[in-house]
């Protein structure tokens, strides 16, 4: 897997403050802007993520690249709606000069010398079928019916912080698919670069160190008790000293 972030919204920090402080203020943009300092912005972005207003996070988008992936992993992410996306297309990308299919390998496969073998048995194969139904003159956009969900793809996808947020919360999970946990763990690490206080947050709920939660509610996972240990201190602040 290799992931690159291409593109971003300048100063993504400072712009996401400026359009929280707009709801505040009737001053023009650029005397909002002129106004705005870091410790400004630092508390501006801590408010909005800890009262849930997260409109102004709309307006900062982050565009990636990532090469290497499945196709497992490419049908999860498009599940992620509020995004753009943009695929290598197997209608038109033909693969008859390849010597092998490029595919994804699960670490459970790999550590499994009779399943490696295996897999590799039937990818070829798939390639194999490929090859000779282009020649019986199907279409290649047909024939890539044949290829399994290990074969990698490439794409270029565009999303804003708000949809990110969501995005982090539900992947960077222990319990999300592996490789799409992967994926979202890169991410993380490449927008914390550019955004730091905005991305500050982001990832698991059950590392928020401010309101831990578990949007699993799995109480046999490990980092369940980074939840119960928040949950116990909030019940005892609250409750009847009589």
């Amino acid at each position: 897997m290799k992931l690159v972030l291409l593109r971003h919204t300048p100063d993504p920090d400072l712009l996401v403050a400026l359009a929280a402080r707009r709801c505040y203020s009737c001053r023009t943009a650029e005397a909002i802007e002129e106004r705005l300092g870091e410790t400004e912005i630092d508390q501006l972005l801590e408010k909005l993520r800890l009262r849930n207003h997260l409109s102004p996070f709309e307006h900062v988008t982050f565009t990636f690249s990532v090469d290497g992936v499945s196709r497992a992993l490419s049908h999860q992410l498009v599940r992620h709606r509020i995004a753009s996306y943009s695929q290598e297309s197997q209608r038109y990308v033909e693969y008859t000069k390849l010597r092998e299919l490029p595919y994804v390998v699960p670490p459970t496969v790999a550590a499994n010398p009779e399943a490696a073998k295996r897999f590799a048995a039937v990818t070829e194969e798939a390639l194999k079928g490929y090859r000779e139904l282009l020649e019986l003159g199907v279409p290649a956009e047909d024939a890539r019916y044949l290829f399994p969900n290990a074969v990698e793809t490439k794409l270029v996808y565009t999303m804003n912080a708000r949809s990110l947020f969501n995005f982090f919360e539900q992947r960077c999970c222990r319990k999300a698919q592996w490789e799409i946990r992967i994926l979202a763990e890169a991410m993380l690490r490449e927008v914390r670069k550019v955004a730091p206080r905005i991305f500050r947050h982001a990832g698991s709920p059950c590392h928020d160190r401010e309101r831990p939660y578990c949007r699993e509610n799995d109480q046999t996972c490990p980092n369940y008790k980074l939840v119960e240990r928040y949950l116990k201190a909030r019940c005892s602040a609250f409750e009847d000293p009589a």
